[in-house]
């Protein structure tokens, strides 16, 4: 609010002269005022977005005023310009640029600023702690014994050097039955050990009920450099990712989404290391930057990635000592296949030359596959793909 008072108090003093020159000749000037009167309203619709269908507030942020910004190591800093895209990439043309519900009526934000989906109080109070707004719980991965309530259905590829990864989502909205359980669908580009020092960079789409508010798939990114512990954030919640995009908005909804045995919409992710810079860029779609992970924000990935990942996670909090009924993809069995189960495709991975090549010997793994299993394969048109996903508590298999 104080930066849009001090945008329109500036306004108002840029028209000063005309109220200056009126009072002077003791002229009264009706037409001129209300056309400055006029232009006040119209930047104030061009900063404050309206709410969009899914509720939310976008605002339009001057690009070098957003959070990432605020980092010790950027202040006075402005995004960098795009760099060159690995070889062999090819835009995917089936996602939509307007794919999140904030754009159906064809707002954007204007040039030299970033949509940015505004924090209200309501948000903050539904964490556990301030301190702890936007953050992913501090958890063992999936290679441990205890996963501390996290359960995963994955596909990935460890024992070389990865310098990014691509693939196309399935994009759901999976039931997620306890506020502070979320189910998510997304691919992890991993580096460091499964201790305290973890490097991830992180997106996809998710439901969180607990950081959004609602039941809706919603567009994320994240990024930890000390196994979630007190490093990274979600989305633009704290200074560490930054945005080069006006057009998508990290955190707002996705839409369509698929329904079973229906129509199904999927979203291309692509994350590289830009072997100049050395940032860690995202893309989504047909060719959208979105933005980029500075390197120096790293430790392991600083250097390359030695593990990448793609698939689901759910939280289970085990209500009433019972394992959650939290959806985790479609809420169906990998078995099901097209139009029931969700799906991953064309998994890529980009190599040491800057180039995106098919994964070799992926590798699946689900930790509890009687609640959430996954199926992988191969083919000429889907590349490397599975289907991956499950209902969570069931009478039949997981209980």
């Amino acid at each position: 609010m104080v930066l849009l008072s001090l945008g329109v108090l500036l306004l108002l003093a840029g028209m000063s002269p005309v109220f200056s020159e009126a009072a002077a000749n003791n002229t009264f000037r009706p037409g001129e005022e209300l056309r400055s009167y006029r232009r006040v309203r119209a930047h104030l619709r061009r900063l404050n977005k309206p709410a969009s269908p899914d509720g939310d507030t976008i605002d339009c942020v001057l690009s070098h005023l957003q959070p990432a910004f605020d980092h010790p190591r950027l202040k006075g800093m402005k995004p960098l310009d795009p760099p060159e895209r690995p070889k062999g990439h090819r835009a995917d043309a089936a996602t939509q640029n307007s794919f999140q519900l904030w754009r159906v009526s064809g707002e954007s934000c204007p040039g030299g600023t970033v949509p940015i989906r505004r924090t209200k109080e309501e948000d903050i109070l539904r964490a556990s702690s301030v301190k702890r707004f936007g953050r992913k719980l501090a958890v063992r991965s999936r290679h441990d014994a205890e996963t501390g309530g996290h359960e995963h259905a994955v596909g990935y590829v460890v024992g070389d050097q990865y310098y990014g990864a691509k693939a196309s989502l399935n994009v759901w909205a999976p039931k997620v039955t306890n506020p502070s359980e979320f189910s998510l669908s997304q691919v992890w580009v991993i580096s460091g050990s499964f201790g305290t020092d973890l490097n991830t960079i992180e997106a996809g789409w998710q439901v969180s009920p607990q950081l959004y508010g609602d039941s809706s798939p919603r567009f994320f990114t994240y990024w930890t450099t000390d196994a979630y512990q007190a490093t990274g954030c979600y989305n633009l919640l704290c200074s560490g990712f930054i945005q080069t995009n006006n057009m998508i908005a990290i955190g707002a909804a996705i839409s369509p989404t698929s329904t079973y045995d229906g129509g199904q919409f999927d979203i291309s992710l692509l994350v590289w290391k830009d072997p100049n810079h050395g940032n860690w860029w995202l893309e989504l779609g047909s060719g959208e930057l979105v933005g980029y992970w500075p390197s120096f924000l790293f430790s392991h990935l600083s250097e390359h990635a030695s593990m990448v990942q793609f698939g689901g996670e759910i939280v289970n909090t085990q209500p009433q000592g019972l394992h959650t009924a939290t959806q985790m993809g479609s809420g169906h069995y990998a078995r099901e296949g097209f139009g029931r189960a969700s799906y991953f495709r064309n998994l890529q991975v980009v190599d040491w030359d800057n180039s995106l090549i098919p994964v070799a010997n992926l590798r699946v793994l689900a930790d509890r596959p009687s609640c959430y299993d996954i199926q992988g394969g191969i083919n000429s048109v889907w590349g490397n793909y599975f289907y991956y996903g499950g209902p969570g508590r069931n009478d039949d298999r997981c209980n």
